[in-house]
């Protein structure tokens, strides 16, 4: 994600590197190479060139103190211009209602059908709501079943009328189903067409004004770069929706539609796709896409991540077993599981404040874990939860049962046994507490 980007404006910052100060010259020298970014990036010109007008007028007219280096100056002033130009504040769904409406819209192929269940799993797990999915795309029937096929992957009704092809009265009869059945979310599936035409946006128009939505979310593929901006200012100019999702954000995609789609259309984004999984969903924070894009790691995501996977009880619990000696090959095996509920592991470690650069170029297979949880399940019982029992003919029967070599099964007892000590060592001080105080989601 942004990886283009975010190296072109890091190479433009290190002409300041070594400045003592900040001069007229070398700023105009490093806001060429940020606009020059900024293009590249699929960002119009037009755009660029204001972006970068507002950065030299900031960084010229900065009481520079000398404790602040130009270099790193200059990056506080293209973080906060970025996090501006992406809508300043992160801005929440609106879900009020009896029920509330959220009505889904944007052209075929930009992944509205997926982020509906998508969503509908998001308003299930964290906000603690019954949604209902309806399947308004009338023309396309794989549409309908697709959305039959993903409402039970997140066990969420999906309300279908697949002998009517009138869009707008299934929306409302949906609305009346959710009623009858105590479902307080009803989220609107809609048929998309290859291009922008009349037909569809008179169709979305008339369900828009007869359900009269809580939210109507623009969806679009942010891969189509500069095309995604357009697109979204012909559907804001007809449907006025109140905000943008942009899905195959982890794609390779050079970031410029989330860059400047909010400054066009002057709505914000409120939610990315960054992967295929159904939990694959971020709301959009716009001074932390800033943070990644400039590789300062996302911290905070991040620890909101783990919160979603540790409770307090099970944090509670491992900590005493680590004090006790007693963290065993399942424990290791379920902190492994967790890990991978979070989300892709490339992704995640790049969160890690300056470790994005340090892995850009390694390719980190989801499948990582595969092997050691191949491993772990060629145990038995007694042998995972007490790993001295663990001689050679046992650890050659492992290996034979994983599909994986002896010296890999000694690996894994090797890193385990390093990291449980390690584990014993942080929980026995302050900061194991406050790693276990942050698992369980206390502040």
């Amino acid at each position: 994600m942004f990886e283009g980007l975010s190296d072109r404006l890091d190479r433009s910052f290190k002409i300041l590197k070594g400045q003592g100060r900040i001069t007229e010259i070398n700023v105009a020298e490093s806001v060429k190479e940020i606009r020059k970014a900024l293009i590249e990036a699929d960002v119009s010109y037009k755009i660029a060139k204001q972006f970068t007008n507002e950065v030299k007028e900031k960084a010229l007219g900065q009481n520079v103190l000398t404790a602040v280096k130009p270099g790193e100056l200059m990056v506080k002033i293209v973080h906060d211009e970025l996090a501006s130009l992406m809508g300043g504040e992160q801005v929440d769904i609106n879900v009020k209602g009896s029920p509330a409406v959220i009505l889904i819209t944007g052209l075929q192929g930009s992944g509205k059908t997926t982020f509906s269940a998508k969503l509908a799993n998001y308003l299930k797990s964290k906000k603690s709501r019954q949604p209902l999915l309806v399947a308004g795309d009338v023309y396309r029937p794989a549409a309908i079943e697709q959305l039959k096929v993903l409402g039970g992957q997140v066990d969420v009704e999906v309300y279908t009328e697949e002998d009517k092809k009138d869009p707008v009265k299934i929306a409302k009869n949906a609305i009346k189903y959710a009623r009858d059945n105590h479902k307080n979310v009803v989220i609107i599936d809609t048929a998309g067409r290859l291009a922008v035409d009349e037909q569809m946006m008179n169709e979305i128009s008339a369900i828009k004004k007869a359900v009269d939505p809580q939210e109507t979310l623009f969806v679009v593929d942010a891969m189509t770069g500069q095309d995604a901006v357009n697109t979204a200012k012909a559907f804001n100019e007809r449907l006025d929706f109140d905000g943008v999702v942009l899905t195959k954000l982890d794609g390779d995609t050079r970031g410029g539609a989330a860059l400047t789609i909010r400054s066009v259309v002057q709505k914000p984004i409120k939610f990315v796709g960054i992967g295929e999984k159904l939990d694959a969903l971020d709301l959009f924070h716009p001074t932390r896409m800033a943070d990644r894009i400039l590789g300062m790691g996302d911290i905070v995501t991040l620890v909101e991540k783990a919160q979603e996977q540790f409770n307090e009880e099970e944090a509670r619990k491992l900590q005493k077993k680590i004090a006790k000696n007693q963290f065993n090959f399942d424990d290791f095996l379920k902190q492994i599981q967790q890990i991978k509920k979070m989300g892709n592991i490339k992704d995640l470690m790049a969160m890690i404040p300056g470790m994005g650069k340090a892995i850009k170029d390694l390719d980190i297979d989801d499948d990582a874990f595969k092997s050691i949880e191949a491993i772990i399940h060629s145990m038995t019982p007694e042998e995972r939860n007490d790993p001295r029992l663990l001689n050679g003919s046992r650890r050659k029967r492992i290996a034979m049962g994983s599909g994986t070599t002896i010296q890999e099964v000694n690996r894994l007892i090797k890193q385990f046994g390093e990291t449980s000590k390690m584990m014993k060592k942080m929980t026995t001080g302050g900061r194991g507490k406050n790693m276990m105080r942050m698992m369980g989601g206390q502040r």
